[in-house]
């Protein structure tokens, strides 16, 4: 009995009759599931993802599926047809340039090249250090390319017989051949035949630097801070990752902080509340002076406009709100008690009215 040729629609779940468009939509969605990359050691995912790409260079290119369509359904209809590109003809399918253009990346020989793993760090600021920004020397540990091989690891190193130097080699899937990276060098096209003395073949080295990092003004409680390259070495030669910097602010013994805007509680004697006042208030850069209306009632709220935080994104500053306190003294003489209880009768009515009930 002949053996059945694979369902190219059914593997990538369209219908014969769908649009070239719907099977590369069809296509990106399960390649994006399915890659290796994004399922490090799942070798049932690896096998999928094959299978998508073989249904796919049939199917994806319009005169290969019409040759499909017209083939039939078992291995000798099919496969008698001489010249059919990229089957008999000996032709290699490339994954890498079919993921490529459908993703705008390269999937095979480069797929050694990766990214170094970010760096996180934490560094501790006072608000007036995070309202004006700070240059801070900060100590990290990280991997870097050895220096003497450059990350290769190697210290020589030759051709790889298995695959010429290309990084590729044709395997024979089913009744064509598709290229795949080259297992015996990882796709580098190249065989160690020394490894590095300084760094013994890993092509990394581990490093401790102190460096001045400047943290931009307005950081909140939180922010972080990216540096590019500052990360760990990428694998391959690949490029470093980043260092992420994590702000913690230190609370602050006046000002409390909400976004970019500044809270700050500020006692005042009973006469300035009453009569009004012009009293000095701090403000995170300095201090400045505020009119305090006459009949100023504790608790009551003002706001000192573009007295806040800049901010990062807008560059707009915020504001400072300032909450009353009326400050009582405790050591009262006898002659001032007599003035106190003057000053009583000038309330109309209990300010608790309404209160109790």
């Amino acid at each position: 009995m002949s053996a059945a040729v694979k369902d190219y629609y059914k593997t990538l779940g369209v219908a014969k009759n769908d649009s070239q468009d719907d099977i590369k939509k069809a296509y990106r969605k399960l390649a994006r599931k399915y890659h290796p990359d994004l399922n490090p050691g799942d070798k049932s995912s690896e096998e999928k993802f094959k299978e998508i790409n073989e249904a796919y260079a049939v199917i994806g290119d319009p005169q290969k599926r019409a040759e499909y369509d017209r083939a039939g359904t078992t291995f000798e209809q099919f496969g008698g047809f001489e010249g059919f590109g990229g089957f008999d003809s000996g032709e290699a399918f490339d994954l890498g340039d079919i993921f490529g253009n459908v993703f705008g990346t390269r999937f095979g020989a480069e797929r050694h090249y990766a990214r170094g793993e970010n760096i996180l760090i934490g560094v501790e600021l006072t608000l007036e250090d995070a309202f004006a920004g700070a240059t801070r020397p900060i100590t990290i540990t990280r991997t870097m390319n050895c220096d003497a091989c450059g990350g290769s690891g190697a210290e020589s190193w030759q051709t790889c017989p298995a695959c010429k130097g290309t990084g590729r080699v044709q395997a024979a899937k089913g009744f064509f051949k598709i290229a795949q990276t080259c297992h015996e060098c990882g796709g580098t096209g190249k065989k160690i035949t020394s490894v590095c003395k300084k760094c013994g073949g890993r092509g990394k080295t581990v490093y401790t630097d102190t460096t001045k990092v400047k943290i931009p003004a307005g950081v909140d409680h939180g922010s972080i801070v990216k540096l590019r390259g500052i990360g760990n070495a990428g694998a391959g030669g690949g490029p470093a990752g980043d260092l992420h910097i994590e702000i913690s602010i230190k609370p602050h013994p006046v000002f409390k902080r909400k976004g970019d805007d500044i809270y700050v509680q500020i006692p005042v004697t009973f006469g300035e509340a009453a009569l009004g006042a012009k009293i000095e208030v701090p403000v995170i850069d300095g201090a400045t002076m505020m009119k305090l209306p006459a009949g100023t009632q504790g608790g009551q709220r003002f706001k000192l406009s573009g007295k806040g935080f800049i901010s990062p994104r807008s560059k707009q500053r915020g504001d400072e709100y300032v909450e009353i306190e009326i400050a009582v003294p405790k050591d009262v003489p006898e002659k001032a008690k007599e003035a106190i209880k003057a000053i009583e009768s000038l309330y109309k009515e209990d300010p608790r009215k309404g209160l109790v009930k």
